[in-house]
Formats: structure tokens, C-alpha cells, sequence
């Protein structure tokens, strides 16, 4: 069976408080905040994105397996914020982990849901036996348009996971995945356009929560379960709101969503939030603890997995930084300093 068998996060220490922004626009911080659920989001130093946060995030992935580099035979890069537009990132970041030349590698776009696209090809190469192991990245330095509603939760993460089906390696087995996949472009952003476009509340009710509550069915049709058999729940987090009325909505208590919900300190990095509220939630997993799981990408589309840890997580969980202790390291810049080190001036 495949799954999971090292995973690593990178959070960058910078934080801008949304009340920076409020006051910038003359906007009413509290409204703001009550709003979104989000009280400040992390933001990228002048020197990173995706691919150097990819590289930290991998770095710690690779060390949690406990497996060289040159072991990894694919590369899926998921990404909405990829430095070029054409020239690989998931090369790059294969030549500097030093994985080699004979692996599988492809940037992937699918707004948030990218990363988990290729966790599920990474677990098709895997299954075929094609491969042994494959890493899998979601990275983002996502922004908004200055005075656009994005830009109070668009923020920067990066997670990178390896998978593998050797039975002594796996932390957290794959025991389902399916897909929820549609036309419905709620979020866009046209070649050569600098920031995406959105239609505001259009990507709410027939973009997020019907894909995500629909692929949820899915999965629980699928998998024969049922919301009380789970440990823990884990949904994509455009802000602090959502996933708490789609937890709801499926039938998942605040219980089992609290440990996940890294949007409300850090904001929504994009391909990498829900990865990283998954990771959050493996830092404090114990054994045969199964986790229900379904990301969601602007086009649209929701990927679903259920995943089932194992005894060897505890052993790996002492090798970490934890989501929460990254969460915890910060520096807080002004909104001057934001637009400088996200190159928005």
C-alpha cells in the first residue's frame, strides 16, 4: 500500500497583521477580521518563492525519510506562483536536492489543489510500479492586488511530502482518493496578468463548498465511513471561515478540524495550505488515527484522500519542526516593507 513516508514544511518568519492593510485603505480592521478569520497571514522575504521555499520544505521531507535524494524518482511541483513562466521548477528543485537525471518531473497548475494532483500521480507510479518513491511539493508566494480581498489572505507556505508503498517506511497510509472536478471558473488569471481576478462571492456556494461537500460524499460513499470514524479533518482554508461551515456541513465536529486549521495564524498559501494543515495534524498524530482529507482548486475541482496512520509516526514526529513552532516564528514588517519584499513596487 502507498503513502506517505516523509513530509517537511517551511513557513517564511515574516507576518504583515491585516490591520496593516485595513489602515493603509481605511478599511475597518475588526469587520475584517471577524470576516475572514484570519488576524495576519506570512509573507515572503525579498530573496524567496516558491522554489526556494520548495528546496526548505524538501530538505526537511527528505530527512524525515531518512532516504538519499538520488532515491526519488519523480518530481510533481504544484504551484500557482512558479517563478517563470516557462522553465521548470520541478527541475530545478531536482538539481539542487541532487536527485539526479532519471525521474519523472512536471510543474503542475490547478490553483491549490496542484500539489494534491500530484500526489495522486505520484501514487499512480507508484501503485504501477514505475517508481519507489516520488516527492510531491506545494508551494506558494501568493498575493492579491493591492486593495483587492485577496490581498488580506493571500499568503506564502511551502510542504513537501515523499511517498513510497515500502510497509516499514509508512507514516500514514492512502487508504482512498477520488476527485470532484467541474468548469466553474470562480478564480482566474489571464496570461500576462500580474494578479488573478475572482467572482468575490460567486466563490463561495457554487465554487468552494460544492465541490468540497460533493467530493466529501465521495469519499465517504466510497471508503463506507463515516464522520464519527475519524480522528481528525482537514479542508482547504481560503480563509478562517470556510472549512469551519464545510467541516460543519459534512457532519465533522470543531474537534476534529482545530488541530488543522493553520489559515487562522498564517493565512492561505495556496497550494500549500491544505498540505500544510495535514502536516500540522501528522506532527501530532498517534498510530492507526485516520485523517479525512479534501483539497480545492479555482476552476474547479476538489481532490479527496483518507489516510490511516501508522506506529512508525511516532519515531518520525521527533525529527521535526513543528507547523505550530514555525507558526510561532515571526517578524512582523509594515505595509511598506510588504509591498517591497513581494516585488508589488
Amino acid at each position: 500500500m502507498t503513502g506517505i513516508v516523509g513530509y517537511g514544511t517551511y513557513i517564511p518568519k515574516y507576518r504583515l497583521r491585516l490591520s496593516e492593510i485595513a489602515k493603509v485603505w481605511g478599511k475597518d480592521t475588526a469587520e475584517i477580521e471577524n470576516g475572514l478569520r484570519i488576524s495576519e497571514k506570512a509573507v515572503p522575504g525579498f530573496d524567496e518563492d516558491a522554489v526556494t521555499m520548495g528546496v526548505e520544505a524538501s530538505k526537511k521531507a527528505i530527512a524525515m525519510a531518512g532516504i538519499n535524494p538520488s532515491s526519488l524518482q519523480s518530481v510533481y511541483f504544484g504551484s500557482e506562483s512558479h517563478p517563470y513562466a516557462v522553465n521548470p521548477s520541478s527541475t530545478t528543485l531536482g538539481e539542487y536536492l541532487g536527485i539526479g537525471n532519471n525521474y519523472f518531473a512536471a510543474d503542475l497548475e490547478f490553483a491549490c489543489k496542484a500539489a494534491t494532483a500530484g500526489m495522486q500521480i505520484t501514487v499512480g507510479l507508484i501503485d504501477s510500479k514505475n517508481i519507489k518513491y516520488g516527492l510531491v511539493v506545494g508551494s506558494d508566494t501568493a498575493q492579491g492586488k493591492p486593495h483587492d480581498a485577496l490581498e488580506y489572505t493571500a499568503a506564502s507556505a511551502a510542504c513537501a511530502y515523499i511517498l513510497g508503498n515500502k510497509e516499514t517506511e509508512i507514516i500514514a497510509k492512502i487508504l482512498e482518493m477520488s476527485s470532484f472536478s467541474s468548469d466553474t471558473p470562480d478564480f482566474w488569471r489571464r496570461d500576462g496578468a500580474k494578479y488573478p481576478s475572482h467572482f468575490g462571492r460567486f466563490t463561495g456556494e457554487p465554487a468552494y463548498f460544492t465541490h468540497i461537500i460533493q467530493e466529501g460524499k465521495n469519499l465517504l460513499a466510497k471508503s463506507k465511513l463515516k464522520p464519527e470514524d475519524f480522528d481528525y479533518c482537514v479542508f482547504h482554508m481560503p480563509n478562517g471561515k470556510f472549512p469551519r461551515v464545510v467541516a460543519k456541513k459534512l457532519g465533522f465536529t470543531s474537534g476534529q478540524l482545530a488541530q488543522s486549521l493553520i489559515v487562522d495564524k498564517i493565512g492561505n498559501p495556496y497550494s500549500a495550505s491544505a498540505l500544510m494543515g495535514l502536516a500540522s495534524v501528522l506532527d501530532i498524530a498517534k498510530p492507526k488515527q485516520k485523517i479525512f482529507f479534501v483539497s480545492y482548486g479555482s476552476g474547479a475541482g476538489s481532490d479527496g484522500f483518507i489516510f490511516e496512520t501508522t506506529s512508525r509516526i511516532l519515531q518520525k514526529q521527533k525529527k521535526i519542526i513543528t507547523v505550530s513552532k514555525q507558526m510561532e516564528d515571526k517578524i512582523y514588517i509594515s505595509y511598506p516593507t510588504y509591498l517591497r519584499q513581494t516585488h508589488v513596487i
